[in-house]
């Protein structure tokens, strides 16, 4: 499997990893500059030439995936018979290199509701390293046509056109996915909001709306859902910056994509 098949799959199974690379090379060494690793947490593939360089590499890099935020990093390699290894000798005679840099998991965002705000919100979340998901129970705004300004997205887009229930995307959405709920429907609103706070699994829950649409829902949540003020508390309604008060679709969206960031940032 070439490495960026190997990164490709990593993403796909949401598994955090780290692309080690040869970065220099002095004097004789297993591999040239370039050679690639990719280290998940259980499996490996490709190689930088085996023996202690590698064995050290690989121990260091699943050291990073359990860590927080890693940084990337670079370790020097002397290849002589005169250096203490933790893997035993590699005496090439030349010195080596090695870049790691941290593959984390992708942060993945589900948009309930892609009509003006929410197309408009989904421009510009695409331009980020997402897993984004867009679902409606409307299949006019899912068209191919519709969604061609996403064309050029940075972020993986996927499409769900939920007919009957959109509340069943949330059990099959990844762990840790931040739900934004606003379609066109405040019965549909409800619905999801009441299924988000039954899934254990999400991040972050925005609603979008006014304070009194917030009120109305959240005595609904608390006297038909039996959802406790704890529970209910995980929803943020209004979502958005409040000193943006512009009402266009692409101002409010504006909005929300900054509070999300901020979200972000805090997690």
């Amino acid at each position: 499997m070439t490495w960026f098949a190997a990164v490709a799959r990593l993403r796909a199974r949401r598994e955090a990893g780290v692309l080690v690379t040869v970065a220099t090379v002095r004097g004789h060494a297993p591999r040239n500059a370039g050679a690639k690793l990719v280290v998940g947490e259980s499996e490996t593939w490709g190689s930088i030439g085996g023996g202690n360089v590698e064995a050290v590499t690989i121990d260091r890099a699943r050291e990073m995936i359990a860590a927080a935020a890693p940084e990337p990093e670079l370790i020097d390699f002397a290849l002589n018979d005169k250096v203490t290894n933790r893997h035993g000798v590699q005496c090439c005679g030349g010195t080596v290199s090695v870049l790691l840099e941290p593959l984390p998991v992708v942060r993945a965002v589900a948009i309930f509701g892609v009509g003006h705000v929410g197309l408009e919100l989904a421009r510009i979340l695409a331009r980020h390293d997402l897993d984004l998901h867009l679902i409606d129970s409307r299949a006019d705004t899912l068209t191919p046509q519709r969604l061609a300004v996403l064309a050029d997205a940075v972020a993986q887009v996927r499409v769900h056109h939920t007919p009957l229930l959109p509340e069943e995307v949330l059990e099959a959405l990844p762990p840790g996915t931040h739900v934004l709920i606003m379609t066109h429907d405040h019965a549909e609103d409800a619905a999801l909001c009441d299924a988000a706070l039954r899934t254990s699994h999400l991040g972050s829950i925005g609603l979008i709306g006014s304070a009194a649409k917030w009120s109305r829902f959240r005595k609904r949540l608390a006297t038909e859902g039996g959802h406790d003020d704890a529970l209910i508390d995980r929803i943020k309604s209004p979502i958005g910056l409040p000193d943006i008060t512009g009402k266009e679709p692409a101002t409010i969206a504006v909005g929300v994509a900054a509070d999300l960031l901020r979200t972000f940032e805090g997690g």
